[in-house]
């Protein structure tokens, strides 16, 4: 006979009539149908869906197999579905005519969510710097928000990490360069866009990130007039003259015409232009000596002439 006042436990109906299967089920995330029209992109979405090569081939594979990996959305509190990675999937399907696409469904809160978009989207084959630079940056955001700087230890020391270096840990790069990523998010459009275009490289980029707006509209100005893009050297110069106040358009147009002017004293012949003028056995250093000389009869030649 039992004790008074014992607890005593006892099992469901669920419970007994239930198979561990079926318990295990209903812990899994069930993959639903959801119509296109319900879902939204994620708020601020750094990564860029285009109408690319990339994009084709995922056309073609959704059109041929349908979607092979379901969406993750999380629902929003109006109604709806909030796209946490899909994005390229979703327009897959809007492409092909497709009404619904597969989406597991997720209670994330924004922190969580962000973290989540910019881990999966970081997979793709191709990411833009600009793209990097700003998953970066919300990342960053989310995960000192959500205090997960406190989570990690350096098994080396036993010191806290810092956010970014749980970022660089978990993205396979250092915590410097995750940084100077970050920095890029300070261009403005029209520099960061020649960035992604490579028409600017990417450590003068990121130099020319610490000029104030205005000066990076002038930097515009200045590469139209003078046809170039700054090398690292002169993005360091640049940067050097905004801290002390002095980073004019006159100065900056100087500095760019630098590397017009560099190209102006070079004079290039293709080789293939020479040849017509050269034995096949001809070296290129028997065409240059040979081009040096006639130049040398040629220079005589006008000296005697204006002499007369």
């Amino acid at each position: 006979m039992p004790k008074k006042g014992t607890n005593i436990s006892l099992t469901s109906y669920d419970d007994i009539f239930s198979t561990e299967e079926s318990r295990a089920e209903e812990k899994m995330e069930k993959v639903q149908e959801i119509p296109l029209s319900e879902l939204r992109p994620f708020k601020n979405h750094p990564f860029k869906v285009l109408d690319d090569e990339a994009m084709q081939r995922t056309v073609e594979s959704v059109a041929r197999y349908g979607v092979l990996a379901p969406a993750i959305a999380r629902p929003l509190p109006e109604g709806g579905y909030e796209l946490i990675a899909g994005h390229r999937r979703h327009h897959a399907c809007e492409l092909i005519g497709n009404k619904t696409m597969p989406v597991i469904v997720r209670n994330l809160d924004d922190d969580a969510a962000t973290i989540l978009m910019v881990d999966s989207n970081l997979q793709r084959e191709t990411v833009l710097p600009s793209e990097r630079a700003f998953a970066y940056k919300m990342k960053l955001g989310a995960i000192n928000h959500q205090g997960r700087r406190t989570d990690l230890t350096s098994g080396q020391v036993g010191q806290k990490l810092r956010s970014v270096d749980v970022i660089a840990s978990e993205a396979n790069d250092s915590a410097k360069q995750v940084q100077r990523f970050i920095r890029l998010t300070e261009l403005i459009p029209e520099l960061l866009e020649m960035v992604d275009t490579k028409k600017i490289a990417f450590n003068p980029a990121v130099e020319l990130s610490y000029l104030k707006p205005e000066e990076q509209q002038n930097l515009l100005e200045a590469m139209d007039y003078a046809q170039a893009t700054p090398s690292l050297s002169q993005a360091q110069r640049l940067k050097k003259l905004s801290q002390e106040g002095n980073c004019t358009l006159e100065v900056m147009e100087d500095i760019m015409n630098e590397e017009k002017k560099s190209g102006l004293d070079k004079v290039t012949i293709k080789q293939d232009v020479l040849r017509k003028y050269f034995p096949r056995s001809y070296t290129p250093k028997q065409m240059e000596d040979t081009i040096i000389r006639l130049l040398e009869q040629w220079q005589k030649k006008k000296q005697r002439q204006q002499s007369r």
